[in-house]
């Protein structure tokens, strides 16, 4: 295995022919045409980004040549957070922006899972079946406004099921199918909607789930849901007869399949979608982001900073449940085709991602620092097995990617190749640090903060830091922040959630350091969400799934997968008396999360210990059970005197000796 790089080693130049035929230069060369703005580098563009953000926003508008059906009154009504107010007066579709690449000689989807073998939709069939499914929904009752929900894999239909909804100004979320029905039920019964899109199961890793009982459970929860429009998927004719109002997908679009698609033109903020993002107490947050600013923002990070156009072929292995599905789906509005997989990337071994790249002429390869790690720690080779002359960059994110990470990619992947390290969030539905086709590669740094994300590192005082570990903090306004968040009355979740430490200012909960040439390094949650693979699941659901198991009287669960690339996740158990932590407990445990929660956040490994730690008022202390186990000691982690069982402490520092996860 090669040695480790030391960090911030060079590791590639973009050639001057691979800027020049970007689409920031060609942008670049747009606002030096029409604006008479010239820039050196992308660090002077960005500084101008941030600096003059309506400016910024306006030319991306204009740029992209947004279609709205009335003129806006102004770019920004003013730059307070929240509340900020964008494009005010601009009526459009996001899903006829992605329309107006209809007549590409490209396919749009090409897709391919563990049920289904490669397929091709071309932009006319994504086209007409997105008009059948829109004119569906309508005859349904479905109207601007009403929400949408899914709970699908990630396949051909749930686009299709996505961007009908989008076209009619209808609302979408959606859950993936791998999620158990406690926490579907938790983010889809907020936000009361009348039709639910569902597959029968779905087959992961050669083994396949049945989900019909799941569908049941989330239909009996939830009393709004009016329709439930069933996909066969793992059975080609599955039993119906225990669902109420539920249909085929074949039979609810029959009789529409020659419908026009008609655009519904909505206010700039109208709501596109409802993401959900666990804290780590209460319900998870239902945010709410508008039509108006995803399609803008999607262009940027799409367009501008991964540099997708008409002829590349954009994956991100992703599953309905990631932000990154979003940004995936975002691929089609720069005319890209889109690579959707299904199914476990390690079956039947961890090549099986590579081998899709090479079949389908990927040009941009999206996944994990995780899946990366995994495959240079199994001693994978792609280039020497697989055709990847059509790869032009990977985008890495999830987590940080640690240098030997970047080796690996550089060594045994592609030498010269763009590698996109990249961070963002739930939140915003983007990337704020991030990739630039004009910048060199550095291993384990993020090349840049994105254009118009005014991104800082703060101390806890709110000074701007260079080259320390910091808050990381946007600002000025976005137009993707959220528009609210579902039934907040007052926004008193929305502000306590990012503006409580720094009024008027986001703080995103992630450790950043930025260095004096602008790159970055993300270390991690300042919070105690739980983030694995990019899935943030608050603790009090992993504490409700776990504490359901009577043996159980307490847990603590702490999030170490951030740290350095590593994936760790170790979960404490508190028993009841006369009851003891055996490989069947153990067992049990963990299949009680995969089915409440998700089979990302299965921990890593189980402790028994005497008592968790409090606080004073009966907090779990999160946080500062992580520094300690991270190595800081506990004086300096925790402050004892705030502690109802300061010597429950004492478990956690001998463990970080014993075995350190720093």
């Amino acid at each position: 295995m090669t040695q480790t790089l030391k960090e911030g080693t060079l590791l590639w130049k973009p050639p001057s022919a691979f800027q020049q035929q970007t689409s920031i230069t060609k942008y670049m060369n747009w606002l030096k045409d029409r604006k008479q703005l010239e820039f050196r580098d992308y660090r002077e563009l960005w500084e101008w980004s941030v600096r003059g953000i309506e400016d910024f926003w306006e030319s991306v508008w204009e740029y992209y040549d947004i279609q709205s059906t009335t003129p806006y009154h102004s770019v920004l009504s003013d730059r307070n957070m929240p509340g900020a107010k964008w494009f005010d007066g601009a009526k459009l579709n996001y899903a006829e922006h992605v329309f107006r690449h209809v007549g590409l000689n490209e396919p749009a989807i090409i897709a391919e899972s563990e049920l289904r073998p490669q397929e091709t939709l071309t932009w006319q069939t994504l086209y007409e079946q997105v008009a059948a499914f829109a004119a569906a929904l309508k005859e349904t009752g479905v109207k601007s406004g009403d929400r949408v929900v899914a709970y699908m894999p990630n396949i051909p239909e749930t686009t299709i099921a996505f961007l009908a909804c989008a076209s009619i100004g209808a609302t979408w979320s959606s859950c993936s199918p791998d999620f158990g029905s406690p926490t579907v039920i938790d983010r889809f019964k907020q936000i009361e909607p009348s039709v639910l899109v569902a597959v029968d199961g779905y087959r992961y890793g050669g083994k396949d789930f049945d989900r019909l009982d799941t569908v049941k459970e989330i239909q009996d929860a939830i009393p709004t849901l009016e329709k439930t429009v069933l996909l066969p998927y793992l059975n080609s004719d599955p039993n119906l007869s225990t669902l109420r109002n539920a249909t085929r997908w074949d039979d609810f679009v029959s009789g529409h399949e020659k419908a026009p698609l008609v655009f519904e033109h909505v206010p700039f903020d109208h709501p596109l979608w409802v993401l959900f993002s666990s804290g780590t107490t209460g319900l998870p947050k239902p945010i709410v982001q508008g039509q108006g600013g995803i399609l803008l923002e999607h262009l940027k990070l799409n367009g501008l900073q991964s540099d997708l156009k008409p002829g590349e072929r954009f994956f991100w292995f992703t599953t309905t449940g990631w932000m990154m599905w979003n940004v995936l789906v975002g691929g089609l509005l720069t005319g890209s085709t889109i690579l959707l997989y299904d199914g476990n990337p390690g079956y039947p071994n961890l090549e099986r991602l590579w081998k899709f790249a090479q079949d389908t002429k990927m040009t941009v390869f999206g996944t994990s620092a995780s899946y990366l790690l995994s495959c240079r720690n199994n001693g994978l080779r792609p280039k020497e097995k697989y055709n990847l002359e059509h790869l032009k960059s990977i985008g890495s994110t999830g987590s940080p990617l640690p240098p030997e990470g970047f080796d690996w990619v550089y060594q045994h992947v592609k030498k010269d190749m763009w590698l996109v390290s990249t961070s963002g969030g739930t939140d915003l539905c983007t990337a704020f640090v991030t990739g630039s086709p004009l910048l060199p590669v550095h291993a384990g740094e993020i090349q840049c903060r994105a254009l118009g994300a005014d991104v800082q590192a703060y101390d806890e005082q709110g000074r701007s830091l260079t080259n320390e570990v910091g808050e990381l903090i946007i600002t000025k306004p976005m137009p993707s922040m959220p528009i609210f968040f579902w039934n907040d009355e007052n926004n008193e979740r929305y502000y306590n959630s990012y503006f409580h430490m720094y009024p008027g200012v986001w703080r995103h909960g992630d450790w950043i350091k930025i260095t004096e040439r602008g790159s970055c390094q993300i270390y991690g949650r300042s919070d105690s969400t739980i983030n694995r693979g990019g899935i943030r699941m608050g603790t009090s659901e992993i504490y409700s799934a776990v504490e359901s198991i009577e043996e159980i009287d307490d847990s603590l669960v702490i999030d170490l997968s951030n740290e350095k690339g590593r994936d760790l996740m170790p979960l404490f158990v508190v028993l009841k008396e006369g009851v003891t932590l055996d490989d069947s407990l153990k067992k049990r445990i963990k299949q009680r999360i995969r089915e409440n929660c998700s089979p990302r956040h299965v921990p890593s490994v189980i402790y028994e210990i005497a008592e968790v730690p409090r606080t004073l008022n009966g907090k779990k202390l999160e946080v500062p059970i992580k520094k300690i186990l991270m190595g800081i000691p506990v004086d300096q982690a925790a402050n004892k005197g705030a502690l109802a069982n300061p010597e429950s402490l004492s478990f956690f520092s001998q463990l970080a000796e014993r075995q350190p996860f720093s």
